[in-house]
């Protein structure tokens, strides 16, 4: 049986495979070739001969293509190749030794083969009963020809076999560290960014809570703050439902306030109506996406400046940030671009809310976000 060797994937894996599908191929249109060569050595009187080797040869040619396209029955592509190596040297005696050469090139080919294809466990007893055979029919005298160059293209063979696959595997274990090296990046970027929003949201329940104790001092409402207090630790813990976010107050333009006075953009406010809180976690996604929106005005759209309208239609909150910048065709977003699709719409979507991004070359770009959605 072939070499039994590691199969799991990898370029390493691929190249052992690319190796024995390949190798039975390569073999059979060889022999083929140097047959046809052969062949046109042979004396007249031998030609019926030297017609039926060159049929064996086509012939093991077609099981060794077969085996290496379908990946069957590797043992019979191994004996339609030993087989011919025996039959072409036998037939130099008959040939008049004029296919010397040809039953040559065939063991050759044979022996160098075997080395892609096989464990040395098979392939050294095959090249070794070959090489013997070959001998005892042309006689000792080329034993000092024969053996040193047979030794030394299967030496090389076996040598470019073993190099190549240690590279496949050398890129294995390279990607294979880039791939925890990436993994572990990721999570901690993740980690990082959940303890941001964990700090931002904690600043906007428990901090504000503080805060009212601190200003009403002993005017403060015990109760109320109880209140106020078991709504803070619902929504730090991911335990509040939705009616225990809502009773969250937070009011979204003053918590946007933050964003804009650390934005590089020059923003234009306008706010309508936009009187009433949202709920903490609601505010934060509010304030990561406008976020997300001001850094793409100022790294993609070419301008200095975008506006903001925060309002109220219904019962629903509406944030608009608008540029004038060059815009972009969204056709041609690639889908590993996470930028608005995961920091924008995916968050506000997590939230209960939506958003719409709108743009085209040359007519800048309108982001806008709605809680909560219908």
């Amino acid at each position: 049986m072939a070499d039994a060797t590691s199969w799991s994937g990898g370029t390493e894996a691929l190249f052992l495979a690319s190796a024995r599908r390949l190798a039975g191929p390569v073999r059979g249109v060889t022999v083929v070739v140097i047959s046809a060569f052969g062949l046109l050595g042979v004396p007249e009187q031998a030609l019926p001969l030297g017609y039926a080797l060159f049929g064996l040869m086509l012939a093991g040619a077609a099981v060794d293509c077969w085996t290496g396209l379908t990946g069957r029955a590797p043992v019979l592509s191994l004996g339609c190749a030993l087989l011919r190596v025996v039959a072409v040297c036998a037939g130099q005696d008959a040939l008049g030794g004029a296919t010397s050469l040809w039953a040559l090139n065939v063991l050759t080919t044979t022996a160098i083969t075997l080395q892609w294809e096989w464990s040395p466990v098979v392939a050294v007893p095959c090249v070794v009963g070959l090489l013997a055979f070959d001998l005892t029919v042309i006689g000792s005298e080329a034993i000092d020809t024969l053996v040193p160059r047979l030794v030394f293209e299967c030496f090389l063979a076996r040598l470019g076999f073993i190099l190549l696959r240690r590279s496949g595997r050398r890129v294995d274990q390279l990607r294979r560290r880039s791939s925890a090296l990436a993994r572990a990046e990721a999570l901690a970027v993740a980690r990082h960014r959940q303890e941001r929003e964990y700090l931002a949201l904690l600043h906007d329940t428990a901090a504000s809570t503080f805060l009212m104790v601190a200003v009403r001092g002993q005017d403060a409402d015990p109760d109320e703050v109880a209140a106020y207090a078991r709504r803070d630790l619902a929504i730090l813990t991911g335990t509040a439902g939705e009616s225990a976010a809502q009773d969250s107050p937070v009011d979204l333009p003053v918590s946007l306030r933050t964003v804009l006075s650390r934005s590089r953009v020059d923003v234009h406010v306008r706010t309508e109506e936009a009187g009433g809180p949202v709920p903490a976690s609601v505010a934060l996604a509010f304030v990561r996406a406008v976020h997300e929106a001001l850094v793409n005005v100022r790294r993609h759209a070419r301008t200095d400046s975008a506006s903001l309208s925060v309002r109220r239609d219904g019962k629903r909150v509406v944030v608009v940030v608008s540029d004038d910048g060059v815009g972009f065709d969204q056709a041609g977003v690639l889908p590993s671009r996470r930028g608005i699709r995961g920091s924008i719409i995916e968050r506000m979507a997590a939230a209960g809310g939506c958003a719409t991004v709108r743009s085209r070359p040359g007519a800048g770009t309108c982001v806008r976000l709605e809680w909560p959605r219908d």
